[in-house]
Order: C-alpha cells, then structure tokens, then sequence
C-alpha cells in the first residue's frame, strides 16, 4: 500500500474532527493540546499528528502558529499551491470514483461531487474519508459520440486523491472460491468488481461457497489486486440465521457485553432489590409508609400511587416512558411524564458506561435486537414496568387550556405503572368513545374493559394530544404521512408477507407528549446555561430547496413566482396536504424527503427544522439512546458547566455515526431478507413506487412488499429512453414518455442475487 494512503491516526482523527467543527475559533497548539487533554506523555505523539496533518494540507498555520482547518470546515483550500478538498468517497463498479466535500449540506452554495478518474482513485474504497487535489478547470470540451464518461463526469470538477484520512471499515463478508489452487473471496455487493485474494494458509477450513468475513490487509487499486485474510468463516448460505450473522460482521456490530459490565449490572440490581423495602404478598398501609420513608430518604418524590401508564408496541421489552395526566383547578393540565432514571444504575465512566457509550444506541434487526445496555438494567431494574417499585425523572408540564406550556418541573421520583396498553389496544379504545347527548366525549363502558381512572387519563390524553399537535402546525412543523412497511417472518427468519404500520391516534398521541418532554428538558438546561446534546435538524441547503421548488413546478403543484424558493415551512405543508391523497402524493414526499438534511446530535444551537422548535434535545429514550442519558445526568450535575463543548462536539459525531450505522445496519438486513423472498418468487408481479433513477435504469419499491429492485434502462420497451438529469426524469426520445420520483409502477420480478445484493424488475405493460 502507499504510505501516503495509511489512514490518520487516531489523535490526528480527533485533531481534525475539532478544528472542524462548527464555531471553531483558531487557537495555537497549546490551546489544541488543553481541549484535548493531552498529558505530557502524549505531547510527542500530539506534535507529530499535528505535523502530518499539516503537511496533507488538512491544516493551515496562521498568525502567530494559530491552527486553521481547510477553508469553511472542509470545502476549497489552495495549500501550498495545490486546490485541495476534504469528502467522502464513494466507488463505481468500473472503478471510478466520486468524492462528496464535507459539510455539503450545510453550505448555501456548494460544489458538485468531485469526479476522480480510476487510476486517480489510490485504494479508496466507498465511505472514505480522503483528501483529494482539484485538477485545473479547463474549457468545456465537446462530448465524444462513444465516449465512457457520462455528462455529469465531464462538465463537473475532477480531481486525484492525495491521501486517505479515515477508513470506513476493515473487514468485510463475502463467498470463499478457489481458482487454480488459490482462494479468493468476492465481497457481497458491488464494493469491489474484483474477488480478493486470499493470502492466510490456514484457509483450508473455508470451503467454496462458504460465506465468510475477511479483514483487507492490501485493498484493490486500479492496476494491483486487493489481498486479505479469513478471519471468521460463518457457513453456506441457506443456514438459518446466516443473513444476520452476515449483517452482524459486516457493520462490527456487538454481540456480546463484557463480563465488567454484566458484573456492574448485576452488582446494581442487588443493591436496587435489596434497598427496596420487602412486599408483602398483599401490601398494606405500613408497606406503603415504609416505602414512603425510604424514597424520602434518597431523595425521590414518592408518585407510587399516581396513576401512570405506559404505551407501547405490543412487542416491546423495555418501557422507558409512562404518562400521567389530570386536570388543575384552574382549568389547566399537568402532563407528567415520568422517563427511566437510567443513570441511576449506569454511573458515568463505569463499565457499564463505557461500553454504552460506544455502543451509543440500541440496535433493532428485524430477528433480533442489539441492546445498548445489559439486559438486567434495560429490561428489568430501569423499565417501567406495570405494578413494580421503579425510580424516574418526572417531568411536570402545566399547560393552559389553548396547550400553551406555561411551567415546567423536574422531579427524581419512583413511580408504580398502573398499566402497560398497547397501541392497538388504546387505538381501540379511542375508536370505541361515544358523543353522548351534551356533546361531551366519554368512553363506552360496555366496551371498556380498563379501569375507570385509566379510561379518564385515556380520553384526557387524546384531548391534549390533539390541541399540543394543532399548536405544532401552527408553528410550521412539518407532517409527513409515509406508512413504515414492516416485514413478517417466520420461525427460521424468513420473510412470509409485509404489513403497514400505519400511525393512528394512539400512536400520535405518545409522540406529542415526548416532543413536549424533550423541548422543555432542552429550554430547562438552556435556561441554566450547561452545555448539552441537542438534537439537531438544520435546514434545507439552498440547492436542495431549489430542487424540491423546480420538481414542484414541473409537477404543477405549487403558486410560487418563476423566481420564488419553498423556503416556509407552511408552504411546503400546504404542498403536502394538497398532495394527499392525488397520484403526485408519493412523489411529493419522496422528494421532500430527498430535499432534507439528515438530524444530528451536536451542541450546536441551531433548532430542529422539520419540528419547528428552536431548542430540542433528546431525553426520553435513555435505555436505547445515550445522547439521553446524558441529558439525564446533566440535569443534576453541579459540574455540567464546566463541560468542555469540544467533548459534546465529539461524543454528537460518534453518536451521529453509531446512529447511522444502527440504520444502515438494519436497512441492510431487510434487503437480505427481501432479496432471499424474491429470488424464491421469481415472476411475481407487484404495485410499485419509483424511489430513484440514474443513466442506468429506474429503482423502485413494491407498494405492499418494500422490496427495492432495478428496472435496466434497456429493457423499457416501446421508445428509446435516456436520463434527463435536470428533470430528473426518464424520457422517450420518441415519444415523450416520462418516468419520474414517485410514479406509480406495475413490475415483475426478473431476477435476485443474494452475494451481489440486487433485485432486478420488468416493466409489467399495462
């Protein structure tokens, strides 16, 4: 390998990541080395991370040594004399290659992705972080009638990677095959258009056709074939279980919690049991003083006898919420909503901590769930769980009878949940309430089979729901009605059919009350001025709101000047509920989706864009998000002051990351899982929405099987098509015929391939 493709070291990783975050005020090494909290020991290692930043140009001595990143946090810096550009890149199958400038989206006026010519590429693979030098912008040339450029390669910048700074994995899974005595393995997808040779003499335990996971010790350039070796081999394909065993290697996830951590874990639920006064079989008055004492004795509000429930998927494992809700005497409502005290049992820098931390989130598999913390504390001492003693943070919330938040509470409490409901069984409920002759609403007490205090807090609930939602409208939160499609498995993992989860009152009804826990934890740490993650959804950059403004004109959905931008909020809901319902509604949302930025924890003070709220954070998930556990603990911390903002700007990016790696996990998964149901389903024919397109086909989704496959360009009949970027559209050369995001499709099944990861459709003609 090249040694100016090795990765960054760790310490320059951290080095760049804080010169690069936003607000950063350049400052000398000294400054640097105190942010970062190097001791003496790491100061040569400091100096020499630094060094070998600023010698790939990632870095810029100012004035008086002060340390600057690259230009406007990673976009266009000339050092020494070379047009440099930090990105993300990503590969072609033919072995080109495109770098995407960091910050991107957070610019109002950007560049296009870099082009970079095959033998410009180094061993990049796809999600590097590189450094890549522009080449001179030379005059437009006219396009060849076969050349192998397509039109975006040739009128955008282009460039050669100088430097890799971060990769984006080191192992890999694929299928073992041996050719002339030798054994390779071809990666699942199409990371690599080559196999990879297999360079460990111990392969021998691998067989051809076994999957297996690699670790690259050489990756693949444009003229040198990648080398690698076996570390794990997981079996043939068709073994139960092997899709998630594929996903599991394929994105590092964890299996496992170290012994430290079970120990911790267990070590918790001992003292919490054993603190806990003993119950009787059937409590009585003295149980409930003496229960009373002891909470009055650690400092917790005594709510035992609130009545308080929780609402979840019927499937759920841990509660993590409950809700309380009654009205004042002077006509206003006290919401109570009442979050796991997870921090109790998980002190900071304890191994338990520790491996949450890296962890970062809980990860949900269609078969299977990857918990952040032990399942002694996620499922048993910190969930709410129905009729058990269990300690929280309440959340008082006074609201006028217009659902104007007038007063906000915090209380360390224990609570006893009254009763644990679904979704579907309050969904029935609320469908089963009844006008009675003065218009009031009240529940059907034939039908009810809840007790009368929780049918009140019930139909209490629906009643605030509904005014605090009106209110969010109003201040130009955005609504998006796009059913998640879940898949249904079988005993062995296999996926049987697909169902809607369609949301309903039930489920909006728990949503408003958290969004309104999470504001008003956020302007409560605000107010006493501690740094904190906020949860953060910046705005739309001005080319995607461009975008999403032309595709709306062309649609003829909006009455917008020729020069006007869908810059409101309450335009581009309008645009949405005018949609509803029509034939342009998928195509509607599947653009404003695309016109969106994705949400991030950082401490930045930049609001949540698509809920309108200026000051937002997450707090009320603390058993499967740690970004709330730290909410948690801030909220009595006397030292949450002194919180240095660069360790919030780095624990945001690896949360941000573990968030997406959660996602890209699962997302994954159902791919597999798809796939194997469609390769057993060849011929089947389905309703599908096109999702995307490109000079190579269009990719759609079946309407009641999320299933993602590609219709080749080709193989459209009737007309020659080509790709119009700036409509964004396929057309017939001949006889106009379009196709566009979101149109409804009529397509078979054709073909699967597991190992290469890809569906491919025919257009059904109707």
């Amino acid at each position: 390998m090249d040694k100016d493709s090795n990765p960054l070291p760790e310490l320059a990783k951290r080095l760049l990541e804080l010169v690069n975050v936003p607000n950063y005020t350049p400052v000398k090494p000294k400054a640097l080395a105190r942010f970062l909290q190097i001791g003496p020991d790491n100061r040569s290692a400091f100096r020499r991370a630094l060094k070998k930043l600023a010698t790939a140009g990632l870095i810029v001595y100012g004035a008086n040594r002060l340390v600057y990143p690259l230009k406007d946090g990673g976009r266009q810096q000339t050092v020494n004399g070379k047009n440099l550009v930090l990105g993300t890149f990503r590969r072609s199958a033919s072995g080109i290659g495109f770098v995407r400038p960091r910050n991107w989206d957070d610019a109002d006026s950007e560049p296009q992705d870099i082009f970079i010519p095959a033998h410009f590429t180094l061993d990049a693979m796809t999600g590097d972080l590189v450094a890549v030098e522009l080449f001179e912008k030379k005059k437009p040339r006219k396009k060849q009638k076969h050349s192998h450029f397509s039109d975006s390669e040739d009128r955008g910048p282009r460039g050669k990677i100088v430097q890799i700074l971060e990769r984006t994995k080191q192992r890999f899974v694929g299928t073992y095959c041996e050719e002339n005595g030798w054994g390779y393995v071809q990666v699942d997808g199409n990371q690599f258009y080559q196999p990879i040779l297999i360079v460990d003499p111990s392969v021998q335990t691998a067989k051809p056709g076994d999957k297996v996971v690699i670790e690259m010790l050489c990756f693949p350039t444009h003229y040198r074939d990648g080398e690698a070796v076996i570390v794990e081999v997981l079996g043939p394909h068709g073994v139960p279980g092997l899709d998630t065993l594929l996903i599991l290697r394929e994105y590092g996830l964890p299996e496992h919690f170290s012994e430290a951590a079970l120990r911790a874990a267990r070590d918790q639920a001992v003292k919490f049991f054993d603190a806990l006064p003993e119950e009787p079989d059937e409590p009585n008055d003295e149980y409930y003083e003496r229960v009373h004492a002891y909470l009055e004795s650690i400092g917790r509000v005594d709510l035992t006898h609130q009545v308080a429930i929780t609402i979840d998927p019927p499937d759920a494992r841990d509660f993590d919420d409950a809700v309380s809700l009654e009205k004042m005497d002077n006509g206003h409502w006290l919401l109570v909503v009442h979050i796991a005290d997870v921090a109790h049992f998980v002190p900071e820098g304890s191994p338990i901590d520790l491996e949450a931390q890296d962890r970062a989130t809980s990860v949900y598999l269609p078969d299977h769930v990857i918990p952040m913390l032990p399942e002694v504390i996620s499922n048993s001492l910190a969930s709410l769980q129905p009729n058990k003693i269990r300690f929280a943070n309440s959340v008082f919330m006074e609201f006028t009878p217009e659902g104007v938040r007038c007063n906000t509470i915090v209380r360390k409490s224990a609570i006893r949940s009254t009763a644990r409901l679904t979704y579907e069984e309050v969904q029935d409920f609320l469908d089963s309430r009844q006008q009675t002759a003065d218009g009031r609403e009240e529940e059907n007490s034939a039908n009810c089979q809840l007790p009368s205090a929780v049918c009140r807090l019930l139909s209490d609930s629906f009643e605030l729901s509904r005014l605090l939602r009106a209110r969010r409208k109003r201040r130009g939160a955005l609504e998006l009605n796009m059913p998640d499609i879940k898949i249904d498995l079988d005993d062995d993992g296999k996926v049987v059919g697909a169902h809607a989860e369609i949301q309903r009152e039930a489920n909006g009804m728990i949503e408003e009350f958290m969004l309104s826990a999470n504001e008003a934890i956020a302007e409560h740490l605000e107010a006493r001025d501690i740094p904190f993650l906020r949860r953060v959804h910046s705005n739309p950059s001005y080319r995607k709101i461009k975008e999403f403004t032309d595709f709306l004109r062309m649609m003829k959905l909006d009455d917008l000047e020729p020069e006007e931008l869908l810059e409101s909020r309450f335009t581009i809901q309008k645009i949405l509920d005018k949609a509803k319902g029509t034939p342009a509604e998928s195509a509607v949302q599947f653009s404003l989706l695309r016109a969106m930025q994705r949400a991030v924890y950082s401490p930045e003070e930049e609001g949540h864009y698509a809920l309108a709220s200026d000051c937002y954070t997450h707090f009320t998930s603390p058993i499967r998000r740690y970004p709330d556990l730290t909410i948690h603990r801030l909220l009595w911390s006397e030292e949450g002051k002194q919180r240095a903002d660069s360790s919030l700007h780095f624990l945001g990016i690896h949360c941000s990351e573990r968030e997406r790696r959660a996602e890209d996990a699962e997302r994954e998964l159902v791919k597999l899982k798809l796939i194997d149901f469609m390769s057993r389903n060849i011929g089947m024919q389905l309703d599908a929405v096109i999702t995307g397109m490109n000079p190579s086909g269009i990719f759609a989704q079946g309407i009641e099987i999320p299933a993602e496959g590609l219709i080749p360009i080709e193989t459209l009949p009737d007309d020659h098509y080509r790709f119009d970027r700036q409509a964004r559209s396929i057309i017939g050369r001949r006889k106009n015929r379009g196709f566009r995001l979101g149109d409804r499709l009529r397509v078979e099944v054709v073909a699967a391939d597991f190992n290469a990861r890809v569906i491919d459709f025919r257009l059904v003609v109707r």
